[in-house]
């Protein structure tokens, strides 16, 4: 049995063409004329939600795909400018595989890098989405240009991910293993560690052997420092219409140094959220519960 047999038993696993040689891994499963697509974050995949979809397949149909550059997806040369890997390329992946599977309208659900590519994609496209729920994020513009000194020592991946194409990958392929557990340790919640299972862990480590997967983070980091900050600062007056369900660790770094909801209320006309209790930056996975019991009382308010 393979992991996403274990979690997923009830989703059919496979690949969209999106175009352009790209193919995005998606899972789908449960029922309901009403679709959730689930956007993971870094340097995750898909199996993030893995305590989340037990509870949301019995009234929705819910996709899960992994990220281009990220899990079993495509992982494309980025380009000189890093366009391939914008946010507005990666949520143009995802529109398509919804309306590959007929869904032209649906939910969206984003944790981390997820979260910011369901930002530019409810600014390119809000006629398509009828919620947006983003997980312990705010936007990328805001944050890097309210950078301190605690924030690029607990973010230091925000900037070594952007230097020079080859160098940061090169450092990164030398051990998944330790990086992989040296990352999410820094960001785990005392009280969730349970929650990241040796089999979790070595899966995404096997993600990242290939060193392409490095390479498409690399150029995902790269892409918001550069091509998605010009496209974020001409819409800076663009407010989102579409509600949003904000949560954040309490714990995490962004509860920490933003207020989080005054940063979303800024962007978006009808925002509601609060601060997950005992929960550090991988909100989906440290308090499912929570998460789940939120999620489901938001996403009843606003049916297709």
């Amino acid at each position: 049995m393979n992991i996403d047999q274990k979690y997923f038993p009830e989703f059919k696993q496979q690949l969209i063409d999106v175009g352009d040689g790209i193919k995005i891994n998606t899972l789908v499963g449960g029922k309901g004329s009403e679709a959730i697509l689930l956007l993971h974050g870094h340097p995750e995949t898909h199996l993030i939600w893995r305590f989340l979809t037990p509870g949301l397949t019995g009234r929705y149909t819910v996709v899960i795909t992994d990220l281009r550059g990220y899990g079993d997806s495509s992982k494309p040369e980025g380009l000189p400018d890093h366009a391939n890997y914008s946010k507005r390329a990666m949520g143009d992946d995802q529109f398509t595989v919804m309306s590959k599977l007929g869904f032209e309208k649906f939910h969206g659900v984003g944790h981390d890098r997820g979260a910011r590519v369901l930002h530019r994609m409810v600014m390119d496209h809000p006629e398509r989405l009828l919620s947006c729920t983003m997980m312990d994020i705010l936007p990328t513009y805001d944050m890097y240009r309210d950078t301190s000194q605690e924030f690029a020592t607990k973010y230091w991946h925000w900037f070594f991910y952007i230097q020079g194409k080859g160098f940061p990958e090169r450092v990164l392929a030398a051990d998944p293993e330790y990086f992989v557990n040296y990352n999410l340790n820094l960001k785990i919640g005392p009280a969730a560690k349970s929650r990241f299972p040796k089999e979790i862990l070595d899966e995404y480590v096997r993600c990242l052997r290939d060193p392409m997967t490095f390479h498409g983070i690399c150029e995902d980091y790269r892409a918001s420092a550069t091509i998605d900050m010009e496209m974020d600062k001409a819409d800076r007056e663009q407010i989102i219409q579409v509600p949003v369900l904000a949560l954040w660790g309490k714990d995490g770094v962004v509860g920490k140094l933003w207020d989080v909801m005054s940063g979303w209320q800024e962007r978006a006309a009808n925002v509601e959220g609060f601060a997950v209790n005992e929960c550090g930056h991988f909100v989906p996975e440290e308090q499912p519960e929570v998460v789940l019991e939120a999620m489901l009382q938001f996403l009843a308010k606003y049916p297709a």
